[in-house]
């Protein structure tokens, strides 16, 4: 509970992340903070999905249309918040020279992503009459 409160802080506090350890090569904190960008853009991605399945797919039953929206929206939430607490814990683990942390929140995003794709894929081949 205490780490995750210390990373908590971090990420409204990153100047703090410098009394971590020793200083990287800066090239390791940039890499690190493109793979941040990366989640950001796949959360934006999530978040527009959603919003496309809400706007554009009228003919969906409202709980059907509605329940795939959610699912994309609240994947993108979920990967933005993910982005930030992954880069503070990435940063710190660079900086003690320990190994990078693993998590296993691709694969449950991964799944999520399948599971409202597959979805689509039946309601378009089978009809999406409601």
């Amino acid at each position: 509970m205490r780490k995750s409160m210390q990373s908590l802080r971090l990420w409204f506090a990153p100047r703090r992340i410098r009394d971590e350890g020793d200083t990287p090569d800066y090239r390791f904190s940039l890499a690190n903070e493109r793979t941040f960008l990366a989640w950001i853009r796949t959360a934006l991605a999530l978040i527009g999905g959603g919003f496309a399945v809400d706007q554009f797919l009228p003919d969906l039953r409202w709980a059907v249309r509605v329940g795939l929206a959610l699912a994309l929206l609240a994947a993108g939430v979920l990967c933005a918040l993910r982005a930030v607490n992954h880069w503070i814990r990435c940063e710190r683990a660079i900086r003690r020279g320990e190994d990078l942390p693993v998590s296993r929140f691709p694969a449950v995003l991964s799944l999520t992503v399948a599971v409202v794709a597959v979805a689509m894929v039946v309601l378009v081949v089978f009809g999406r009459a409601g």
